[in-house]
């Protein structure tokens, strides 16, 4: 069995910006949990899917993002889940919601794939910068620092990305272009 989650990555511009971010985390707070991972919104939550299906898994993504139509994402400035996450914010518009409930429901009619966790609360796209080994003390001593810091990005999400860990972080395993004509 391996762990897998689907996500949207940033181009590599906003890649490079998060990651630069991160590591000041890491540098001045002592988080580093979110280099463990590209920069991504997370669509799909953590599962475990059995190595040998792999492929059957690849095939879903791809026929699922066939369907889809590239959507328009904004980051805009940070926010937090206190007291121990802090994140660069991303605007909640239809098409997202929308894209993220379809391919939860997707993956869990064709692939048996559920995250009970997300089906009881609100979707919350957001892209981690500090996470949850950051401690309660250097969030109170970070959060100030970026609660009003200004950030805005703006770019079109063409693709999903399916991510796999390898016991110490996730690495990209393949990419689903969504259909461009719409």
């Amino acid at each position: 069995m391996s762990r897998f989650f689907v996500a949207l990555l940033p181009p590599q511009d906003i890649q490079d910006y998060a990651n630069q971010i991160k590591q000041y985390f890491a540098d001045h707070y002592a988080s580093r949990g979110a280099q463990k991972s590209p920069p991504h919104i997370t669509l799909q939550p953590p599962f475990e899917w059995t190595d040998a299906n792999v492929t059957l898994l690849e095939t879903s993504l791809r026929e699922f993002g066939n369907r889809q139509k590239p959507i328009p994402i904004t980051l805009r400035d940070f926010a937090a889940f206190t007291p121990r996450v802090i994140y660069i914010d991303v605007v909640r518009s239809q098409e997202l919601l929308t894209l993220q409930a379809d391919l939860m429901a997707y993956v869990e009619s064709k692939l048996g794939i559920v995250d009970e966790v997300s089906k009881t609360r609100p979707f919350a796209p957001h892209m981690t910068v500090a996470f949850r080994d950051l401690t309660k003390q250097n969030f109170k001593a970070a959060w100030p620092e970026f609660e009003n810091r200004q950030l805005y990005f703006e770019f079109t999400a063409d693709k999903l990305t399916l991510l796999l860990h390898d016991g110490k972080r996730w690495n990209v395993k393949a990419e689903f272009n969504f259909c461009s004509g719409g």
